[in-house]
Order: structure tokens, then C-alpha cells, then sequence
């Protein structure tokens, strides 16, 4: 058996990896920067006095000495990385000897170059003024040694490579140290205000581009979702992408080989402030997208005001510097659009499901206006079968055991009664819609999805309780039995709390952001739904109680007319029917509204 399938019958959740909101590496894992030094945090390093300082406990050691090094500051800092090189030759990125903590809860050792414990950093984003390691001379230590240290204040200011004190071997003279030549990266280009919005004027005809809703018009509506793309320059060498949507933080796209995240070469505008800091970066699955940086952008223009976040840029159809975090432009690609919060620069996991083009698009080739979707396929048969299996075979069949055992008394049908057959099989249908939609949402998510709330809590009591039904059913006593009434009361208190319970999951299911109905017309139509519902158990349970009282009342009447009772009883057994087939034709009706939305998102 595949994993997805013990998730779902099991109810075993799997963590996977999402877009964490304090940046990065805020767990400390940054092992990939023990060269540079230098967060991957798309911004540049401050070139200020730094409030921070290393200092020693000690100006000489001798092989296998333990030298105290200390990290303070006047100010809070997020995160830091701390190594030792020799001081002669610091900029080839060579750790020299290795660390002991202090403190292993706030702290943690990293491996640089391959040597274990060489390197130092945070174990969590929580503030801290101070950070007391220990370090442990090699038997093979330079002369001399110099401490260096990247301190992060917030996401985006941060101190890179920070020179801190230079200790001696025992007798080695000391020298005056050595200046740090690293320069600090600055953007490729100085970005500029956009004189005015977008517009879709062209879209299909000059450029091509991808909208939400669709034919919206950035120019006139804050809420449109834009992305444009149109060739330029001599020989058509290089793409100028426009991309707009309202301020939240930060606006994305993306260029991805298949509809699922990850592996993808992203571009981001993202507040900062007042002003928006154009980035392009790189996902390698459901994580915080890597390597940020302005690299192979030029013309870099944004806007940020009338509720929207807006940039402009251009980048070559191919880099020269073949990274292959890059993608050429001339290739087929999947078109991702997201969105979500920024903080200090830092984005945020997007607050939507993202925009996905239903069609690989060439980004070099003929103008067009592309189709899509922010909700995946096997999410919308999820929804469609959830609701088709609560609001119609679910409720049909739950009113029949409830309210027509008397009208159809002695029909039978394959040797059992019609009124069970019928409840049986539309039970039956309702138990195996529900476990397979139950088990889509993991094949999609690959595990248990953290974002979603109470949603999937609700789905495995539901799925749970429907299981409980039938088992329930198979080991029911006979009709006969003074222990009847106790699978009575069960079986309908187990029902009637699996209705309500599936109605509460599809009340929260719709406001998912993997499948998104419109607001608040879907509630209106659950609503609806629920009083529907409502209104006919009301008068079906009236119509129960008059009729037993009726019944009890003819048979004490010796003088009454058993013709007219049976007519009566024909009549009544008809008009019910016919309230079963309105009932039944109006969930369908509410039904497909639901579902045409589903197809349309």
C-alpha cells in the first residue's frame, strides 16, 4: 500500500515543508552561507556602525587551548553566524577549529568546508542580546586567528561578516590586522517609480497575459491580479514581465515544469515600507523561496499606491551565467501567480491559493490571454463529491428511514423491504463517496495540510462516524429483540451527528484556500440549503406525530369505515412521495449552483 493510502485510513498526518514567516533560516540551518557569510535575504547588508561586537577572553592560545568568544550587542538581534579563519588568509572561507555551546537550547553547531561544529549559529528567530561560545583550538592552528561574525537584526538589516579580535599563537608578534575587503552586494539596479498603472489594453495582441478575475483591467480595479509578459530590445533578446495585485505585502509569479510548487523560478514584488523590493529567487519545493537577489534584472520599476503593489522589470531570455536556478524564457512553462504578507521585507506564506495557468505557456511566443485557476482539479472533485454525498444521497436517504417506513409497509424489493433497500443503498453511496473524497486531499497535500483549521478534524470524524454506521447495521439484534431500542437511538443519534458535523465541515470547507467559493454568495447557498432541510423534517416530523395520534384514535373508533381508512392512507402515502421528490429535486437544484462554482474557480 502506497503512504497516501495508510493517511487515509489511518488518519496518520505527515508534516510538510511551507513557507515559514520569519524568514529563510530561522531555524538557524545556514550552512549554505558558511562561505559568503551572507543572508539570502534579497536585500543588502547594512554599511552603518553596527551595534554588535565579538569580543575573547584571551589575545594568545597554543594548540588545543578553549578560548571564550562572546557575541553582545546594545540592540536585540533575530539570528547570527559565527566562525573562526585564519586571519591571513580569511577571504578563502576555510573554518579553523571547531566550538563548544553554552547554551544548546538558544544555539546550535554547524559543519562548514565538511568540518564538523566549525561554525556557529541561532537555533530559533528569539531575541537575544548575547550569545557565549566556546572555542577549541586545532593541534595544526594557524598563527593567528581572527573571529568573524553575520548578525540579523530583523529579516532585512543585517551586518555581514563582521571583523572581530585576531588571537596569537604563544610568541608570534602581533600585526596589525588585516582590513575586511569584502564588499557588500549592492542591487544590480536602483529601481524607479512607474509613472502610472497597468492596463490589459494589448493583452492577447502585443503581450500576453494572465488575469483574475478574468478580462479585469488593473487601470480601473485595485483587486485585479495581473501578469504580463512582452519581448524587447534588438533581436527581441530579452522579456519585460509587469506584475500587479492589491497590497497585502508582496505579489509573485512563477515559472514551474508541472502545476505542483516546487522547483520553480520565481520573481517577487514586495513591500518594504514605502518602498517595494524587486527580487527573483528560486523554490525547490513547499518551502521559503532561496537565493533572493536582483541578479539578471534590469529596468526595475514599481508603483505602489491606489491600493496596489506594481513592478516592472526585464530580464535576458538567457542568462549568461547559465545558473540553473534560472530558467530560459524560450521554454515552456507552467505559470504560477501568488500573494500573501510581508513583514521588514519578509514574505509571508501566500494567503491564497495561488493562480495556476491550466496550459504550459511559451514565454517568447505569440501574444495571448491565458485561462486559469486557483483551484486544483483533484481539490474541486474533493468538494464536488463531499457535497454531492451530504446534500443529496446523504439527506435523501436519512428522510426515507426516518419518515417513510409507514408509507411503504410491504413493497419488497430483492426480499427485503423498498423503504430499507432504497435507505441502504443511498447510505451505502454516501459512505463510499465520503471515504474516497476523504482520501483526495492527501494525495494532493502528500500528508496532513497544517493551514486548513478545523476542516480535516471535522472530515475524519465525519469519515469515522460513517464507518460506524454500517458495522453498526451488520451486528444490529433482530426486530424483535428487547435490546432493539438500543441500535435505534444509536444508529440515529450516530446519524444525525454525522449530518451535522458534515454540514459544519462544508460551512468551513468553502472558505478553504485551496478551494475558494465566492464569498458570501456559497454561505448564502448553505444556508439555504440547511432551512431547506430544515423546513421539510419540521413538517415531515408534524405530519408523524398527527398521523400516529390519527391511528391510535381509529382504532379505538369501532364504527370507522376500514375502505376509507385504506384510501386515506393511499393518498397520504402519495402526497409524501411527492414531498420526497420535491425535497430530493430541490438539494439536487442547490447542489449544482454549488458545484457550477466549483468548476468555475
Amino acid at each position: 500500500m502506497s503512504p497516501v493510502g495508510v493517511y487515509c485510513l489511518l488518519f496518520i498526518s505527515v508534516s510538510v515543508c511551507y513557507w515559514v514567516p520569519a524568514g529563510c533560516y530561522a531555524n538557524g540551518k545556514v550552512s549554505k552561507a558558511c562561505g559568503s557569510m551572507e543572508p539570502h535575504h534579497g536585500a543588502s547588508g547594512q554599511t552603518t556602525h553596527s551595534p554588535y561586537r565579538l569580543e575573547t577572553n584571551t589575545t594568545t592560545f597554543s594548540p588545543t587551548d578553549r578560548i571564550q568568544v562572546i557575541l553582545s550587542g546594545t540592540t536585540y538581534f533575530e539570528g547570527f553566524l559565527l566562525e573562526a579563519r585564519d586571519a591571513a588568509t580569511h577571504a578563502t572561507a576555510s573554518t579553523v577549529g571547531t566550538f563548544t555551546l553554552t547554551n544548546p537550547m538558544r544555539t546550535q553547531l554547524l559543519t562548514c568546508n565538511k568540518h564538523q561544529g566549525s561554525a556557529v549559529s541561532h537555533k530559533s528567530d528569539a531575541r537575544q542580546t548575547e550569545v557565549v561560545v566556546i572555542w577549541n583550538a586545532p593541534t595544526d592552528a594557524p598563527r593567528q586567528v581572527q573571529f568573524f561574525v553575520t548578525v540579523v537584526a530583523h529579516y532585512n538589516k543585517f551586518w555581514v561578516k563582521l571583523p572581530g579580535p585576531i588571537i596569537y599563537q604563544n610568541g608570534v608578534t602581533p600585526h596589525p590586522p588585516q582590513s575586511d575587503t569584502t564588499p557588500h552586494p549592492v542591487p544590480t539596479t536602483t529601481p524607479s517609480d512607474l509613472p502610472g498603472p497597468f492596463t490589459s489594453e494589448g493583452c492577447g495582441q502585443s503581450k500576453s497575459c494572465l488575469l483574475d478575475p478574468s478580462g479585469c483591467d488593473p487601470k480601473e480595479d485595485p483587486h485585479c491580479f495581473f501578469l504580463s509578459m512582452a519581448t524587447e530590445g534588438p533581436g527581441n533578446t530579452s522579456v519585460i514581465f509587469e506584475l500587479s495585485g492589491p497590497v497585502e505585502g508582496y505579489i509573485a509569479f512563477a515559472l514551474s515544469w508541472d502545476t505542483w510548487m516546487g522547483n520553480d523560478d520565481v520573481y517577487m514584488c514586495v513591500k518594504e515600507g514605502h518602498r517595494v523590493s524587486v527580487r527573483a529567487a528560486f523554490v525547490s519545493g513547499r518551502t521559503h523561496p532561496e537565493d533572493q537577489s536582483q541578479s539578471g534584472l534590469s529596468s526595475v520599476s514599481w508603483r505602489l499606491a491606489d491600493g496596489m503593489i506594481q513592478c516592472r522589470f526585464s530580464r535576458p531570455i538567457k542568462l549568461s551565467n547559465q545558473d540553473p536556478a534560472r530558467y530560459d524564457l524560450d521554454q515552456e512553462y507552467f505559470l504560477f501567480l501568488a500573494n500573501g504578507y510581508a513583514q521588514h521585507g519578509n514574505i509571508w506564506r501566500h494567503s491564497h491559493q495561488p493562480l495556476i495557468s491550466t496550459k504550459r505557456k511559451n514565454i517568447t511566443g505569440t501574444p495571448e490571454v491565458l485561462r486559469s485557476s486557483r483551484g486544483p482539479i483533484i481539490m474541486k472533485i474533493h468538494g464536488a463529491l463531499m457535497l454531492l454525498a451530504w446534500m443529496l444521497t446523504g439527506s435523501v436517504g436519512t428522510f426515507i428511514a426516518s419518515f417513510y417506513k409507514p408509507d411503504w409497509p410491504n413493497q419488497t424489493l430483492l426480499g427485503q423491504k423498498v423503504w430499507f433497500q432504497v435507505h441502504r443503498v443511498l447510505m451505502l453511496l454516501t459512505v463510499t463517496l465520503t471515504v474516497v473524497a476523504f482520501c483526495l486531499p492527501f494525495f494532493y497535500r502528500k500528508g496532513w495540510s497544517k493551514h486548513a483549521g478545523v476542516h480535516p478534524y471535522l472530515g475524519c470524524c465525519v469519515l469515522a462516524l460513517s464507518l460506524i454506521q454500517p458495522i453498526m447495521a451488520v451486528i444490529r439484534p433482530s426486530p424483535d429483540s428487547h435490546r432493539r431500542y438500543v441500535f435505534n437511538w444509536a444508529h440515529w443519534g450516530v446519524g444525525s451527528l454525522t449530518e451535522i458535523m458534515a454540514v459544519a465541515a462544508m460551512f468551513l470547507g468553502m472558505r478553504q484556500s485551496s478551494l475558494l467559493l465566492p464569498q458570501p454568495w456559497a454561505t448564502h447557498v448553505l444556508i439555504g440549503y440547511v432551512m431547506w432541510l430544515a423546513s421539510f423534517r419540521i413538517f415531515l416530523l408534524m405530519h408523524k406525530h398527527l398521523y400516529i395520534k390519527k391511528s391510535a384514535q381509529e382504532s379505538d373508533d369501532t364504527q370507522g369505515i376500514l375502505s376509507d381508512q385504506s384510501e386515506h392512507r393511499h393518498w397520504g402515502s402519495f402526497i409524501k412521495s411527492l414531498i420526497l421528490a420535491v425535497l430530493a429535486l430541490g438539494n439536487a437544484g442547490l447542489l449544482m449552483a454549488l458545484l457550477s462554482s466549483i468548476a468555475e474557480i
